[in-house]
């Protein structure tokens, strides 16, 4: 009887300190936030409309708009620490940032690093380029070079799509990758719809437009540190609360100019 009793004691101690250890993991970033009174959200800010900086160097878009809605309801200033999209994730698990934002799609690979929060947001991925350039269906790319953000959704997809001798050419981000367009180093750029579109009409004299559009759409959510339970919680409920709520669909429809799709469940 002592025997049994010692081990159901043994039992209840080891679950109780591993119930204990996994509050303390789940409960650390969130605590360490309120208790520091700052968040500080990764992104990469060089991704009109979503995230970019405005005419006085300041950080602006839909994404930074709902990074100041985060912090304001957690009762915190907001600190936005520049990443590029090639760096978020090591950024986000290294401490360097508590969230990772700006329309950050979620994909399987990015997850066996961190986790995601419920998806508010998407995009399509396209292919930008002159409307005189002979693009009109993938195998038009054999022999092109394309341009693309390293570590991006639009990347994943392109490599999937695009025939072989299509020529993928890297960038650290897509002012890079962009530029590079612009100066006729590549044939085109692989970039997503919202900031192509946004391109398309900022420069009307570059005779822009989308040429493929290639599924399937993509979701974007807020990433966090894997073992976040109760911040990933609390991210989820913040999602929740706002989407019913009306606010995300009229920030996004104000500065994206069109209508927030409603996403599925993850």
């Amino acid at each position: 009887m002592r025997k049994i009793s010692a081990v159901l004691a043994f039992f209840a101690c080891f679950f109780g300190v591993a119930v204990a250890g996994a509050q303390t993991v789940g409960t650390q970033t969130l605590d360490e936030i309120l208790k520091r009174g700052k968040i500080r959200v990764g992104m990469d800010l060089a991704a009109p409309p979503f995230a970019y900086q405005d005419e006085k160097q300041q950080p602006a878009g839909s994404e930074v708009e709902m990074a100041r809605l985060l912090a304001k309801d957690l009762g915190v200033e907001l600190e936005i620490v520049p990443t590029s999209a090639a760096n978020r994730i090591p950024y986000l698990v290294t401490g360097r940032a508590d969230v990772m934002m700006g329309a950050f799609s979620i994909f399987p690979d990015r997850a066996k690093s961190i986790w995601f929060s419920s998806p508010y947001g998407s995009v399509t991925s396209v292919v930008l380029a002159p409307r005189s350039a002979n693009i009109k269906s993938y195998d038009d790319l054999v022999g092109k070079k394309i341009s693309v953000s390293r570590g991006t959704y639009t990347e994943q997809v392109l490599m999937a799509a695009v025939p072989q001798g299509t020529q993928i050419v890297r960038f650290d981000d897509d002012a890079q990758a962009m530029a590079a367009m612009a100066a006729a180093q590549v044939d085109a750029y692989g970039v997503g719809n919202v900031p192509g579109s946004a391109l398309v009409k900022r420069f009307p004299e570059r005779n822009y437009e989308i040429k493929i559009s290639i599924p399937p759409r993509n979701w974007y959510s807020i990433g966090v540190r894997r073992g976040d339970v109760d911040f990933l919680q609390w991210i989820n409920t913040f999602i929740f609360f706002h989407r019913e709520n009306g606010d995300l669909a009229r920030m996004y429809e104000q500065i994206i100019g069109d209508k927030l799709p409603h996403p599925p469940v993850l």
